[in-house]
């Protein structure tokens, strides 16, 4: 007689339930044997290890205060975070910040890569939108999201010194 008799659905319903779960598991742990292309990498800065503060242009009276007129540039602090180092520097034009560029983040393997390629793009615009370190978490990179803020929090810091 067959092992799945109408008068069992107890061990059907079991049977059922261990093949679906079986076949979910199974889903859920292929992963691709190859790394996805990242893109953006190639138009991406380099990495440094600089963690000076330049400025450019000051006021009249040679000082460097948030009344300052022309072009500063300066460097964040860099930030140490779970996955590396993260570090921007800033460009503000009579106090107005124009520019926002990453200088360090995290970048050693693929991952690293695939997520910050994403990331960063979105966290420059929105430092510019906000014109300001108040600016909300990228989902993914919340490691990087948060050093960036820092970073630049502490050049736009440094700027109204």
């Amino acid at each position: 007689m067959h092992t799945l008799r109408k008068n069992r659905p107890l061990r059907r319903i079991v049977l059922a339930s261990a093949a679906t779960v079986s076949g979910m598991v199974l889903l859920l742990s292929l992963k691709p044997h190859t790394t996805p292309a990242v893109v953006g990498a190639a138009s991406s800065p380099a990495p440094s290890s600089s963690s000076s503060t330049t400025s450019g242009t000051t006021g009249s009276d040679g000082s460097s205060g948030s009344a300052a007129t022309g072009t500063q540039t300066l460097t964040g602090d860099s930030v140490q975070t779970r996955w590396g180092p993260v570090q921007v520097r800033v460009t503000l034009e009579d106090g107005k910040l124009t520019d926002v560029t990453a200088v360090t983040y995290p970048q050693e393997n693929p991952r690293d890569q695939q997520i910050n390629a994403y990331a960063i793009p979105q966290l420059t615009r929105e430092a510019l939108t906000a014109q300001s370190a108040d600016i909300d978490t990228v989902s993914g990179a919340t490691y990087t999201s948060d050093g960036y803020r820092e970073s630049l929090q502490s050049a736009l810091d440094s700027a109204s010194r």
